[in-house]
């Protein structure tokens, strides 16, 4: 009888108190509202082009609370979370008078506070209006709270208020901070052994904490789940199997990818919640991964950038700045991709692709590497060694100084700068100077990302596309003419893929070049499949030198590493465009069998003056144009010597224009074989006979 004395009291009280708080409020509502525009900065977010986060910043106060919502955690903890805290959420008001009953009645019958009566709702309203007491006046309010704000919100705004705001220890406040934490990862998908720990932190978040109190985490996540099996939300048996997982001992860092990137988005907008940029997770962690990996086989004050763009898109879908942001011997906070360098020999690609344009040589012609003076400019090779006549082919995948040289001076270093324009790249000439030879070997400035940038249009078939800032920066393909033509890029990626990987390395069938600056104080090393471009750049952030420093030795392993870490399947190169053909010594040309300059660093006579040849098709050539399954392409043409302008008949017939250059298209009718004939300027003619397929 005195029992149910005692439970009549207990739940009288509580009726009686819920009904002077339903009272207060419907007095004091409107002039006394919660403080629901005040619950706090919330961490800015990072994230990548999926929405996965790449790094986060603490708030003003220094606490790590990431916006949370019901929809970013496991079902299965929510239902945990309502079993265990407040079993009626979804029926009561804010205040549950059967639990303050319950609560009371445990107060008079044991003595002392067995077990609380506060609902989420109230919770809520203590962790976005916390007082320091805990006295009855402040339980008093904080009920007229809970009532206060399950009139303004709905019940899944309010579980996203908690999941944001619970305490969990030190400066982790929310679910997904704490997930983060203690298991590393998103709270969409938890165990019941993860989902029953984050339930039971909040309520003594400091004596509860795993990394400082093992045992008294592991006691109160067993209650969690004792409760939870009670009131069936978990499995039969899951309880059990919860129990025996290990409880995480240590606190990890929260995500802290992509500083520089991150910096740059927060700089941009700093009042934003979220910044998204076009970088992938994954790849950015594969990245990361590489520099921290080279960065411990690296000197001291050495840094590194690795910058991964997507050549269709222009999306920037990886970037390092530096070794280790943080890290004030290599000058961490310097971005290196946005820093101009001398580029070394990553330059020459786009130097053969003008003269393979242009019709001057072709992978089998053969090209003098000798002791050359060009006006008093004299380049060397970087082991002083000279290789004599060498094949273009060997040439460039040598990366042998003088041929290049040779090249630009016939192809003119003026109109190579004016191709880098057309992908919106400009390197940095040295004061009061003109474009000399010297571009060839490395004598601009360059950024990191202007040379993926140059590189994407290797990758690309020849058009130019401008890579973003990893935030916005408006990617995408630029309007205009080809950095170069689709048969010269296809002549430069099929030479480049056939450059030997470093040691070590596996071949992953992307065309690359190497370069290093001259004092060896850059070393670089780009390459790109049939979709993506990955450049590294190796140095030190004062332009100090490096002595053994080289684009093939150091950056050129980082390069492979990097391509392998990223996680992106390989993307084959292209595929030959029409007219793109290799072509044996033999069967080349006469003008093209040998390229030679005279004394005076000009063309010699007996390749410029001579009557036009016409270098592609060859005479006899079957070239497959698509004419038998209807889809016809137009058939390239080449010539070497004549003086413009030039008069091209096909069958007798003339084409539309004459040209000044010495590149032009011609569209067959059908199949079958053809007469083409050039006439120039001094009316000299050229022929061959061709099959079109």
């Amino acid at each position: 009888m005195r029992l149910w004395h005692k439970v009549t009291i207990g739940t009288t009280a509580g009726i009686l108190l819920a009904g002077a708080v339903f009272f207060a409020l419907d007095t004091a509502d409107s002039a006394f509202p919660p403080p629901l525009d005040k619950t706090g900065a919330v961490s800015a977010e990072v994230l990548d082009a999926d929405g996965q986060l790449l790094r986060a910043f603490a708030t003003p106060e220094g606490r790590w609370r990431l916006k949370t919502t019901v929809a970013d955690v496991d079902p299965q903890f929510t239902r945990m979370l309502i079993a265990y805290e407040d079993r009626r959420f979804y029926d009561h008001h804010g205040i549950d008078p059967l639990a303050i009953g319950r609560a009371g009645l445990q107060l008079i019958t044991n003595g002392r506070i067995v077990s609380g009566a506060s609902t989420l709702s109230m919770q809520v309203a203590r962790l976005i209006e916390p007082r320091a007491g805990r006295s009855l006046s402040a339980k008093f309010l904080q009920m007229v709270r809970a009532v206060q704000i399950e009139r303004r919100l709905s019940k899944e705004e309010i579980l996203d208020l908690y999941l944001t705001h619970a305490p969990y220890g030190g400066n982790l406040e929310g679910v997904r901070a704490a997930s983060l934490a203690y298991f590393g990862k998103e709270p969409k998908r938890l165990t019941v052994a993860q989902a029953a720990l984050l339930v039971a932190l909040p309520q003594l978040p400091e004596r509860r904490r795993p990394d400082r109190n093992l045992a008294a985490a592991e006691a109160a996540r067993k209650r969690v789940l004792e409760r939870a099996a009670v009131a069936d939300a978990i499995g039969e048996g899951e309880a059990d199997r919860a129990e025996a997982t290990l409880v995480p001992a240590a606190r990890m860092q929260l995500p802290a990818l992509a500083a520089h990137v991150a910096e740059a988005a927060l700089r941009r907008k700093p009042k934003e919640r979220e910044h998204r940029t076009t970088l992938k997770k994954q790849v950015q962690e594969g990245l990361e991964a590489t520099a921290k990996n080279a960065a411990m086989k690296l000197g001291p004050k050495l840094s590194l950038a690795i910058v991964m763009a997507d050549a269709r898109s222009g999306d920037i879908v990886g970037e390092v700045g530096s070794v280790d942001y943080f890290d004030a011997s290599r000058s961490g906070w310097i971005d290196m991709t946005r820093v101009s360098r001398s580029p070394g020999s990553t330059l020459k690609p786009f130097i053969y692709g003008l003269a393979f344009e242009q019709g001057l040589v072709s992978q089998e012609t053969i090209i003098e590497d000798r002791p050359a003076d060009f006006f008093g400019y004299r380049p060397r090779n970087f082991d002083m060694r000279y290789q004599g006549d060498v094949t273009v082919r060997e040439a460039l995948q040598l990366s042998l100084n003088v041929p290049a040289v040779r090249l630009l001076d016939a192809v003119n270093p003026a109109r190579l700068l004016v191709r880098f324009r057309r992908a919106g790249v400009r390197p940095t000439l040295p004061p009061n100077e003109t474009p000399g030879l010297a571009i060839g070997l490395g004598g601009v400035g360059i950024t990191l990302k202007d040379l993926v940038q140059l590189y994407t249009a290797l990758a690309n078939k020849g058009e130019p596309v401008r890579i973003g800032d990893g935030v916005t920066g408006a990617p995408g393909k630029i309007d205009g003419e080809p950095l170069l033509e689709p048969v010269a890029v296809w002549n430069v990626s099929d030479i480049l893929s056939g450059v030997v990987p470093p040691t070590g390395a596996p071949q992953r069938g992307i065309a690359y070049k190497t370069g290093t600056s001259y004092g060896y104080r850059d070393a670089w090393s780009i390459g790109y499949d049939g979709r993506y471009v990955l450049g590294v750049w190796v140095g030190r952030p004062d332009n100090g030198a490096v002595p053994g420093l080289t684009g093939y030795g150091t950056a050129a392993p980082i390069l492979f590493e990097a391509f392998a870490k990223s996680g992106i399947a390989n993307t084959p190169l292209s595929r030959p465009p029409s007219g793109a053909v290799r072509v044996a010594q033999s069967d080349l040309p006469v003008s093209q069998r040998r390229f030679s300059i005279n004394a005076s660093g000009l063309l010699s006579t007996s390749s410029r003056e001579q009557a036009p040849q016409i270098v592609y098709p060859p005479e006899g050539a079957h070239v497959d144009l698509g004419a038998k399954s209807g889809d016809l392409s137009p058939l390239m043409l080449k010539l070497q010597g004549g003086r413009a302008p030039f008069r091209w008949l096909a069958n007798g017939k003339p084409l539309p224009d004459l040209s000044r250059r010495r590149i032009n298209q011609w569209m067959p009718d059908g199949a079958g074989y053809s007469k083409l004939t050039v006439i120039d300027a001094m009316g000299r003619a050229a022929s061959v006979g061709v099959f079109i397929d």
